[in-house]
C-alpha cells in the first residue's frame, strides 16, 4: 500500500501545483514530482481543451470553440502559465539589470510589456485554434500543443539547468527530471501526436504535427536561453512563459500547414 502511495505522490504533486483540481494531502507536501509528471497533466488538460474546442466549433463556430478551449485551460490552471508569461515579459522586455528584472517579476502587478505580450499571445492562440477547428482534423493539434507546453516545462528540471537567484520553485524542482525520463516523454508525445493526426487526417498531417511539436519545443528553448542570459537561470514564471511560447508555436505551425496537407 505504501508503494502505491509513493508511486502516486509524483502525479498528485504535479496536479496540485499545475491545476486547480483538488488533490489529497499527499499531493501538497512536496514539489519533487511537479516537472517529471507535467506531461501527464498536459495529456489530461489537452484532452479537455480539445474536447471543448470541438464541441464549441460544432455548436457555434470554430472561433467560439477555440476561445472556449483557452478559457477552460485558464480556469483549470488558474491562469498560472499566462501569469508567468506576463511577468516574464515585464522582466525581460525593458532594458534593465538582472536584479531589477527579477524584482519586477516578483511583483504582483502586470506592466505594459506583460499586457501586450499576453493579449497578442492569446489572440494568436485563438485565431490559430479557430483555423484548425474549421477543418475536420484540427483537434489533435490543440491536444498536442497543451502536452508540448508541459513537456517544455519538464525540460527545466534537467540536471545542470541554472536557476535564477531567489526562485524558490526553481530550486525546489532543480534536477528532478532525468534525461531518459524526458526522452521517454518526448517520444511518447511525438507518437501520440503522429497517431492522432494520422487517424484524423492522414500521414502528411502526422508529419506536420510532429514538426509543429518540435518547433514548439525550440521556441520554449529560445525563451529559456533568453531568460537564463538575462536572469541567471529559470524561475517559475519563466517555466510558464516557456509553456505558452511552445503552445503558441505548435498551434501556429499546425494552422499554417493545415491547408497543404
Amino acid at each position: 500500500m505504501s508503494d502505491r502511495r509513493s508511486w502516486w505522490a509524483g502525479p498528485l504533486e504535479s496536479v496540485a501545483l499545475l491545476t486547480a483540481v483538488r488533490v489529497p494531502a499527499a499531493g501538497t507536501t512536496s514539489t519533487r514530482g511537479v516537472l517529471p509528471w507535467a506531461p501527464l497533466v498536459g495529456l489530461a488538460l489537452g484532452g479537455v481543451a480539445a474536447g471543448t474546442g470541438v464541441l464549441g466549433a460544432h455548436l457555434v463556430s470554430p472561433l467560439t470553440g477555440s476561445v472556449g478551449a483557452l478559457a477552460v485551460l485558464a480556469a483549470l490552471t488558474r491562469a498560472l502559465h499566462l501569469d508567468g508569461l506576463a511577468d516574464t515579459a515585464d522582466g525581460l522586455g525593458p532594458l534593465r539589470g538582472r536584479e531589477r528584472a527579477l524584482q519586477v517579476m516578483h511583483q504582483g502587478d502586470v506592466g505594459p510589456f506583460g499586457v501586450v505580450t499576453l493579449v497578442l499571445t492569446l489572440l494568436l492562440q485563438a485565431s490559430a485554434g479557430a483555423a484548425l477547428l474549421a477543418g475536420d482534423g484540427g483537434w489533435p493539434a490543440l491536444w498536442t500543443a497543451v502536452v508540448v507546453a508541459r513537456l517544455s516545462m519538464a525540460r527545466t528540471g534537467l540536471p545542470g539547468t541554472p536557476t535564477a537567484e531567489g526562485s524558490s520553485l526553481g530550486r525546489a524542482v532543480a534536477g528532478t527530471v532525468s534525461r531518459p525520463w524526458l526522452a521517454g516523454w518526448t517520444a511518447l508525445t511525438a507518437a501520440l501526436a503522429a497517431t492522432t493526426a494520422w487517424l484524423s487526417t492522414g500521414p502528411a498531417a502526422a508529419a506536420v504535427l510532429v514538426g509543429a511539436a518540435a518547433a514548439g519545443l525550440l521556441a520554449a528553448e529560445a525563451v529559456r536561453a533568453r531568460a537564463s542570459a538575462r536572469l541567471g537561470g529559470v524561475t517559475g514564471d519563466v517555466m510558464g512563459a516557456m509553456g505558452e511560447a511552445a503552445a503558441t508555436v505548435v498551434l501556429l505551425v499546425a494552422a499554417a500547414c493545415a491547408g497543404i496537407v
